[in-house]
């Protein structure tokens, strides 16, 4: 049984009961919180192993609230419930640093494999974090990228980036290998593993964003191509 704690913000009575019921049979300790200004206390002063956020809440929503969570806790496993009428702000939501995002009406099995895959995630991170730096079996290196799979840690011309555990995985599912390409497939099997469906948005915008890291810390960065209709590659 899961010692976790999720946190779970919706102004939604209905899914507040019922995915708590759902993660509670599992093992986890649930948290809940009606709206955003009280999930963004309740988190702060009881910090959970994972949050999920409604986007659509009073008094603060989702993303002013992942906005606020991502200034004090910027490894916290993060996922969005987004209505069919959400694309917009899902995109946005994966732009400033979610980890998933789930589409409402969703299937609970399905949201109990995106929290376990993001805690797995997370808790394996965590129990790299105390491996010698200097052990080589852990560093890729590709010209001015140096990643760090002991700590999950992205370096571009010695400057550490702060990508999520997410966004990491992508880069270096394209760096292993420069110049080749890697379709959507491959790199959402790298980033959430084979038996998860990601919509192909997803990695997109996960590129952005991951592009957009690169490129606030250097502005000539142009090493994640895209190849229209085919997929990404690195080119080193």
């Amino acid at each position: 049984m899961s010692h976790h704690t999720i946190a779970l913000v919706d102004d939604d009575r209905n899914i507040l009961t019922s995915v708590s019921m759902t993660l509670e049979s599992e093992g986890y300790k649930v948290k809940t919180y009606n709206d955003g200004l009280d999930g963004y206390d309740g988190i702060i002063k009881n910090a959970p192993d994972l949050a999920i956020l409604d986007i659509k809440m009073p008094r603060m929503n989702g993303l002013e609230l992942l906005e606020k969570l991502r200034k004090t806790h910027p490894a916290l496993p993060i996922i969005f419930l987004t209505s069919k009428d959400d694309e917009v702000d899902e995109i946005i939501g994966l732009r400033m640093g979610a980890d998933d995002y789930i589409t409402k009406p969703f299937s609970q099995r399905l949201l109990l494999e995106r929290i376990r895959t993001l805690l797995r995630r997370h808790t394996e991170q965590n129990a790299n974090s105390g491996i010698s730096q200097t052990d080589h079996h852990t560093m890729l290196e590709r010209g001015d990228l140096r990643l760090d799979d002991a700590r999950h840690l992205c370096c571009w011309k010695g400057q550490p980036l702060n990508l999520t555990v997410t966004e990491y995985l992508l880069i270096k599912a394209l760096a292993k290998n420069p110049g080749h390409v890697k379709n959507r497939d491959q790199l959402i099997d790298a980033a959430y593993g084979e038996n998860i469906y990601v919509d192909d948005r997803t990695i997109d915008s996960h590129i952005k964003r991951v592009r957009k890291k690169f490129k606030t810390a250097d502005p000539d960065f142009d090493h994640i191509e895209t190849l229209y209709g085919v997929g990404y590659r690195y080119k080193d």
